[in-house]
């Protein structure tokens, strides 16, 4: 039987389709859903000053659990695989955007800070976080929402569920296949106009992310920034442009969906970009 379940965290919208055997079944492995998603979310929520990650930044706490401890050692492996564009350190210019008006302010504040973005000003220290400098913050924001998909997975995983979807803002996993024997089809918006479906393609056992310069944005005089921040190239949108990727994890196709926006000619034996 199919059951389908629809909340909002992480500000998007999630969804999730379970192929159980019982109602009862499909509501228990929901709502762990709905716990741990709502768990992560309140953990590491860069906007909320009372989040374990605010006080990581603020310095108020250096101590790492090992759940976090895990999440920095991968993101600085996916820092390094991306030859650095992908980087969860670009916290550091984030705030320049949502609280500059003129362009020439926007400049002025990202010349000072961009050298303190960079992974290497980070280091991990027997369960410990160090910076080495003031100025340096880590954003998880490009990262946690597909670790959520890829930790519903195993949620699922555990409730001996072998079929299911999982959609978090359009960052998807297909678990096993529908009732009816078929792969999960998944329909791939058109960058040129997001009302349309460009293509479809059809998933099994993997997962499907989709990074879009156009989806969040914010105009400052005659410019518009997308949410997708680089150090080494300009954030304004001058095209509309998606990447569609494939592998594994969500975690993974996350990173590097987000990263091949920036740089396209990054690769990776485990990703396919569709």
């Amino acid at each position: 039987m199919q059951f389908v379940y629809r909340f909002e965290a992480m500000t998007t919208p999630c969804e999730i389709i379970l192929f159980a055997k019982s109602k009862e079944q499909a509501d228990k492995t929901a709502k762990k859903i709905l716990h741990e998603t709502k768990r992560l979310e309140k953990k590491y929520n860069y906007f909320s000053p009372t989040s374990y990650l605010s006080a990581l930044n603020s310095r108020d706490e250096a101590f790492l659990d090992s759940e976090t401890l895990w999440l920095l050692k991968k993101a600085i492996d996916f820092y390094h695989k991306t030859n650095g564009v992908f980087d969860i350190t670009i916290g550091t210019i984030k705030d320049i955007y949502k609280n500059s008006t003129t362009l020439s302010e926007i400049e002025y504040q990202k010349n000072l800070l961009l050298p303190f973005v960079g992974c290497e000003h980070i280091q991990l220290k027997k369960r410990k976080l160090y910076f080495d400098n003031p100025h340096t913050k880590i954003d998880l924001g490009g990262f946690i929402k597909e670790y959520a998909v890829d930790k519903a997975i195993e949620i699922i995983k555990k409730n001996k569920i072998s079929g299911a979807l999982v959609n978090f803002g359009g960052d998807i996993y297909a678990l096993g296949k529908k009732t009816d024997g078929s792969k999960f089809k998944i329909g791939i918006k058109d960058p040129k106009n997001n009302k349309k479906i460009a293509k479809f393609v059809e998933i099994e056992n993997k997962a499907l992310t989709t990074s879009a310069s156009y989806e969040r944005n914010i105009t400052i005089q005659t410019k518009i920034f997308s949410h997708i921040l680089s150090k080494n190239k300009d954030s304004s949108i001058c095209i509309s442009k998606s990447v569609s990727v494939i592998s594994p994890t969500c975690l993974q196709s996350g990173v590097y969906s987000t990263a091949l926006i920036i740089d396209p000619t990054l690769r990776d034996d485990d990703v396919l970009i569709v």
